[in-house]
This record gives C-alpha cells, sequence and structure tokens, in this order.
C-alpha cells in the first residue's frame, strides 16, 4: 500500500500499460518494443528522454510483466561496488531461472571504467540493462555500451496527456481523493501547460497546491510554481536545440520565432554574452556584405550586454535578434572563406609568389623577392599582376 510519506508520482505510479501515459510510438501495441515484452524477449536497453517522460515507470512496468527481479541504481550515487553486489544478486537468480533487470538512473553520470564494468555481464546475459539518460546517449554514453543496447528515444507528454496523468491523481490517489480537492478544468489544463510536458512536476505542483486548500485556483497555482520550470540545461542538448532554432529563425527572416527563442534561453538562465557572441558570428555568416552595418550594430550591442547585464540587456539583444532576422541576407563570405579554407587543407603552404614577397633584406632582394611587383596606386588600381600561388591561379573564391 502506497505511504503518504511517498511522493505523488510513486504513489500513482501506474503498474501495467493500462495507467500507462504516451509514448506510443515506442510500447504502443503493436510496436516491437511491447511485442518483446509481451514474448519476454527485452534486450538490454537505453531510454533517452525528457525528464517526466516515463523512463523510470516504463521500466518498472518491463520488470512486473517479464516477472524479473527489478534493481534501481542512480548513477549519481552508485559505483562499481554496488554493480558487484547486483551481480551478485543476479547469478543467484540466473540459477533460479529469474530473470534481473538493472534499471541505472542518470546513465550518462557512470565514467568509462563503471560502463566498462558492466559489458561482461551483458555479454553473459547474467543481467537485462535499463539505462535511463536525459542527455543525447550517442555522447554521453560510450559505444561499446552502446552497441550492446537498443535505444529508445522518450518524447516530452503532451498536455492532453498530462491533463490525464493529474485526472487520474485526482480520483486515484487516496489522499488527494479524501481532500475531496476542487479544481476546475481550465485550472487542470494550465498546470499541464506549465509542466513543460514533464508529469513529475505536474504531480508535485499537484500535490503542493493541494495542501493550500480544498479549492485550487489560478492564484493558487502560481504560488505552488514558486520557482521556473523552463526545460533549459546550459551544457546540455536543449541548450543546442535551442540556439539552433534561433540562428535558423533568423536566416529565415522570422523576426517572431527569433524573439520566442531568445526569451526561451534568457527566461532559462542563458549568459547573454553567450548569446551576443553569437549573434555576432551570425552579422558576418548570414548578413555579410548584403549589410556590411550589421557587425557595427550587433557588436554595439555585445558592449551593452556587457555594460548593463540581466535583466535589462534583453532588450537590447531582442533589437539585435530582430534587427538581424530582417536584414538581407548574403552567405557569400562565409562561403568564400569556407572554400579558402579547403584549399589551404588540402593543398597545405603553398609558396606565396615572388613579386608579392617582402624584402626587407639585400639577401632576399637577390634571391628576386619583390621584383617586379606593381604598385597598385601607380596603376589607379588597374593593374594586372597575379596574387595567388601558382597552384591556385584564377581560382575565385566570390561570385561577384
Amino acid at each position: 500500500m502506497s505511504n503518504v510519506n511517498q511522493p505523488l508520482a510513486d504513489r500513482i505510479r501506474p503498474q501495467d500499460f493500462a495507467g500507462f501515459f504516451g509514448q506510443s510510438e515506442i510500447v504502443g501495441k503493436g510496436k516491437l518494443l511491447r511485442q518483446a515484452i509481451e514474448a519476454d524477449r527485452v534486450p538490454s536497453m537505453i531510454f533517452w528522454g525528457p525528464p517526466g517522460s516515463g523512463k523510470t515507470t516504463l521500466a518498472k512496468i518491463i520488470a512486473k510483466q517479464t516477472k524479473s527481479d527489478f534493481i534501481e541504481l542512480s548513477a549519481v550515487t552508485a559505483g562499481v561496488a554496488d554493480l558487484r553486489e547486483v551481480v551478485k544478486r543476479a547469478e543467484t537468480n540466473k540459477r533460479l531461472a529469474i530473470k534481473t533487470i538493472l534499471f541505472i538512473d542518470e546513465i550518462h553520470r557512470w565514467n568509462k571504467a563503471q560502463q566498462d564494468a558492466l559489458l561482461p555481464h551483458l555479454e553473459r546475459g547474467t543481467i537485462i540493462l535499463i539505462g535511463a539518460t536525459t542527455e543525447n546517449p550517442s555522447f554521453e554514453v560510450r559505444n561499446a555500451l552502446l552497441s550492446r543496447c537498443r535505444v529508445f528515444v522518450l518524447a516530452a507528454l503532451s498536455v492532453e496527456q498530462l491533463e490525464g496523468i493529474l485526472t487520474r491523481a485526482l480520483t486515484s490517489d487516496v489522499y488527494l481523493a479524501s481532500q475531496k480537492i476542487k479544481i476546475k478544468s481550465k485550472i487542470i489544463q494550465h498546470l499541464a501547460e506549465l509542466s513543460n510536458g514533464d508529469a513529475r512536476t505536474a504531480l508535485n505542483v499537484l500535490e503542493y497546491a493541494a495542501g493550500f486548500g480544498v479549492e485550487i485556483t489560478e492564484l493558487v497555482l502560481e504560488e505552488a510554481f514558486q520557482k521556473s520550470y523552463l526545460q533549459y540545461d546550459k551544457d546540455g542538448e536543449e541548450h543546442y536545440n535551442l540556439i539552433s532554432a534561433l540562428h535558423k529563425s533568423m536566416r529565415g527572416s522570422d523576426a517572431d520565432a527569433a524573439l520566442y527563442y531568445l526569451a526561451r534561453m534568457l527566461e532559462g538562465g542563458e549568459d547573454p554574452i553567450y548569446i551576443a557572441r553569437r549573434l555576432v558570428r551570425f552579422a558576418s555568416e548570414d548578413v555579410g556584405l548584403a549589410n556590411s552595418r550589421a557587425i557595427e550594430q550587433v557588436v554595439a550591442i555585445f558592449q551593452a550586454c556587457q555594460f548593463i547585464g540581466m535583466p535589462e540587456c534583453g532588450v537590447n539583444l531582442a533589437q539585435a535578434v530582430v534587427y538581424l532576422a530582417k536584414c538581407e541576407k548574403s552567405v557569400e563570405i562565409y562561403q568564400g572563406y569556407k572554400e579558402a579554407q579547403n584549399d589551404v587543407r588540402l593543398y597545405g603552404n603553398l609558396a606565396v609568389p615572388l613579386h608579392i614577397r617582402n624584402a626587407p633584406t639585400k639577401l632576399m632582394k637577390d634571391l628576386n623577392y619583390g621584383k617586379g611587383y606593381k604598385y597598385s596606386p601607380d596603376y589607379n588600381y588597374k593593374e594586372r599582376q597575379t596574387y595567388l600561388p601558382t597552384k591556385l591561379a584564377g581560382k575565385k573564391y566570390l561570385k561577384k
């Protein structure tokens, strides 16, 4: 029986697929993983998804459906010594024809040695691993371990799915039901919208709000959300997703979308100087020669961010983002430079033509350094002479 001291998310955790919301693309009827679970042929796997998307719940349902011994470790606190104890228990289970599922939460936090320690036990079939991570496993999990696991991507829950979870909690949890909480459907919807696809956040806020009294209003909900629940990890994938979205929105001249992604980053706690640096880059990479004043504008706003900091400099960055989005665009400089860069890497240190070499000493002059150079002003800048190395003579990096 559930304990009132347990978090609401644990008290109402579903025990089977009938009560599980979301992830139909992975475990819906007829899907390969669902078939594998029903056939009791579960592989080692890694669940990659945002917080509160159901990774732990799904692992527990799998263990129950397959009548496996479920052992849960947190990579934050557990190490190789804990793994040894798990293996001992799993070996005993194996002799009794019982499968062992080892669930490791935050598996990306285990180092190389800890991840490598799992490998022989997976290969021998002593344990079935289910790892959970909010980080891209291709970056954070070693290839040797990834190659032995199936990776399943879990999506953030929809507003409708979160509404279903919240409604179920209000009726199925003994403690909430006993309080006869009054909450309008529009408040449930608003709570679901504020929770960013995270069921745990939604349930934690619901439980906290329920402590204010028998009716949950907009005011109570606002009080319950005492801190920002915006999903933003400055070192994780969402950081790169949002800066990519900002850059591409400006490139596509969608100033409204660019403003939205700027606000997402700043409200999530991003360093304004980081964004300003990226805008300086954008001014040359994507605007370039189409508006040579763009770099001046953005450098000035970069300096403004240094002067006044957040939150005041948010409006300065907004000005830069809208300005860049509305500018005409040209990638001629960016593409030309990339092509020149490629030639440097391809051909190495090609010799500079003798006639444009510097000749500060007599020996260099005797070796014909600078000989035959035509001083451009003497020819009204219409002289004809080559500047590129012989190998690249006539090469055009700029198209006009």
